[in-house]
């Protein structure tokens, strides 16, 4: 009975698709299984409106998520954001995930930044295998973060941010007889990113383009036992383009990919019943980032396959209100998510508000109904206001 519990546990927390699947040779479902995929979430109302796609948009006070190095061209010296998630409502009422994040430039050259991601599963109940009852838990997860950016040309930029990550699924209970404890890892993240501003058609473009390898990490283990997992080390490449319509009017199209940098299970073992959870594990976390390019039984083909697609728009009026929208797409048999993302946002002179409502394209799904609300704080636009 624990271990069922601490089962349910791992799907609610890993996106419902990530962790523990079901990998048969009738379905050909093959997804990568990682700890602590809570990390993959996108936190913030902007991004989540267009898709999931964020690594090459224009620098926000959310850009530590989707790429640090964004923050050497921000307009302003200073920014504050908080975003909340009421995340898989449609399975259960009482699982969110909150975000607080914030960046300082300290001269034109540099940038200091940091976020704290707190991810609550609600309350679990805990029963012996007998069914007597064990107590009632909270599990949670946070990731704990600070980057470094620095302007490295009139163009282009890189950033470098290290992270703490602790995971409490099971609040020090028994699994199997064998005693749990909360996972730790650390890890780091590498981004660029790069922008050019232009004038056509005596209009105002900008072209950006980023990449950010996040999450070059130790792995995650929640007993004294060998077996440990790969946390979710993720590639992060994409494009955008700005232009002017007008005076008032601004469109922006962007486009992500994204692949995770961990082994692929291996389909021989799937068939044989072998247990999923750490597989791989004997790699070392450098090694599975390397053979995760070539390790799909299926080929290259299913190496394409692991790639997921996120497209975006997002128009302004006068920089003060914003609608956008957008698609993300993964392939059937290494997740099948795809789903439409719509949102909009409005630009006070400090404050900047945003949502963002997720629509899935089957019904029943577990993300469906998923709403995201981002608050940001301009600190330079409040120091020009009370001048």
């Amino acid at each position: 009975m624990r271990n069922l519990l601490l089962i349910a546990l791992l799907i609610c927390a890993g996106l419902f698709n990530q962790v523990v699947a079901q990998k048969t040779s009738t379905t050909g479902a093959n997804t990568i299984s990682t700890g602590v995929p809570f990390l993959t979430i996108a936190p913030d109302s902007r991004a989540g409106a267009m898709g999931d796609a964020g690594v090459a948009t224009s620098p926000d006070v959310y850009s530590q998520h989707w790429n640090p190095a964004k923050y050497a061209f921000s307009e302003s010296e200073m920014g504050v954001g908080l975003s909340y998630s009421p995340w898989l409502r449609n399975l259960v009422s009482d699982i969110n995930l909150a975000y607080l994040v914030g960046y300082k430039q300290l001269d034109k050259q540099q940038t200091i930044s940091g976020s704290l991601r707190y991810f609550a599963l609600g309350d679990i109940s805990f029963y012996s295998d007998y069914g007597d009852a064990m107590g009632q838990q909270s599990p949670n997860e946070f990731a704990l973060d600070f980057g470094y950016t620095r302007l490295l040309s009139d163009n282009f930029s890189g950033a470098v941010s290290i992270r703490y990550i602790r995971s409490d699924l099971t609040g020090g209970q028994e699994v199997n007889g064998v005693a749990s404890h909360a996972g730790q890892s650390f890890a780091a993240d590498v981004a660029f990113y790069y922008q050019n501003e232009f004038r056509a058609n005596r209009k105002r473009n900008t072209f950006s383009a980023g990449m950010n390898i996040s999450n070059i990490g130790s792995k995650i283990s929640y007993t004294e036992g060998a077996v440990k997992d790969f946390i979710p080390t993720n590639l992060k490449l994409g494009a955008a383009y700005k232009t002017e319509v007008d005076k008032y009017n601004t469109l922006t199209f962007t486009f992500d990919a994204n692949k995770l940098l961990v082994p692929t299970p291996d389909t021989t073992a799937i068939n044989n019943g072998d247990v999923l959870t750490g597989l791989g594990s004997e790699k070392s976390v450098i090694g599975g980032i390397f053979s995760s390019f070539t390790d799909a039984p299926g080929g290259f083909k299913e190496e394409l396959q692991e790639i997921t697609l996120s497209a975006g728009a997002e128009y302004w009026y006068n920089e003060q209100f914003a609608i956008r929208a957008g698609y993300f797409y993964e392939y059937e048999t290494k997740g099948n998510r795809k789903y439409f993302t719509v949102g909009a946002g409005l630009k006070m002179n400090v404050f900047a508000l945003d949502f963002s409502y997720l629509l899935p394209t089957e019904r029943n799904n577990p993300l469906e109904n998923t709403l995201r609300f981002s608050l940001a704080f301009d600190f330079e636009a409040f120091r020009k206001q009370r001048r």
